[in-house]
């Protein structure tokens, strides 16, 4: 009896699309959300979620109020988006007690490197109820595209954010103000990373 010849079959592998292993910067992705969240949004006086105000804001000293001293000067400046959120809607004694969700996105300058910024803290506001005087404070998170800048280490690209401001109407759309803005990665990678502290001033334009 004689054996046939066996046949033995070669499978081609399948061709797979190329997929880039580079990993894409988080702020590429979230600036241009940013962009459009504030090109859709309709500025209103009320409603949920409405647009309140926009504001620029340029840091004017790093003095070191939390945490370690920073080894790096820094220049910071962003654009802000304030909206009105329905979590928080009390008056008292002609101070009206709310919240608000601001966004922002800006630039990080030091030791001659740049880094791109963007935010998103949920704040509690005060004002009083003819619309002068407007306190808020808030805590959230902040991505950076580059956390070593000079001998600074920032840790990581993810900061928790804390801010405190204050301003003051000037005309009736414009406010003038102080913002106090604080990064840190809150020791999550280690002890030898340096958050950072930036005073500013704040223009914003009301709706």
């Amino acid at each position: 009896m004689s054996s046939q010849p066996r046949l033995i079959h070669f499978c081609q592998p399948e061709k797979r699309p190329f997929i880039a292993t580079h990993p894409v910067p988080v702020t590429r992705l979230l600036l241009p959300a940013l962009v459009v969240c504030l090109l859709a949004s309709e500025p209103a006086h009320s409603g949920d979620f409405s647009l309140l105000s926009l504001s620029i804001r340029a840091r004017v000293s790093n003095a070191t109020t939390l945490g370690a001293a920073q080894p790096e000067e820094a220049d910071a400046y962003d654009l802000s988006a304030h909206f009105a959120t329905p979590w928080l809607n009390k008056v008292k004694s002609g101070w009206k007690i709310g919240s608000q969700l601001t966004a922002s996105a800006g630039l990080l300058q030091s030791a001659g490197e740049d880094a791109l910024t963007v935010s998103l803290i949920p704040e509690i506001t005060v004002h009083s109820t003819g619309g002068g005087f407007v306190f808020d404070a808030g805590a959230g998170f902040a991505l950076i595209s580059r956390y070593t800048l000079g001998t600074q280490d920032y840790g990581g690209p993810f900061q928790f954010a804390l801010t405190l401001g204050a301003s003051l109407p000037v005309g009736k759309r414009w406010g003038l103000g102080y913002r106090f803005l604080h990064y840190s990665d809150a020791g999550i990678n280690g002890d030898d990373t340096t958050g950072a502290d930036f005073h500013m001033v704040e223009i914003s334009y009301r709706f």
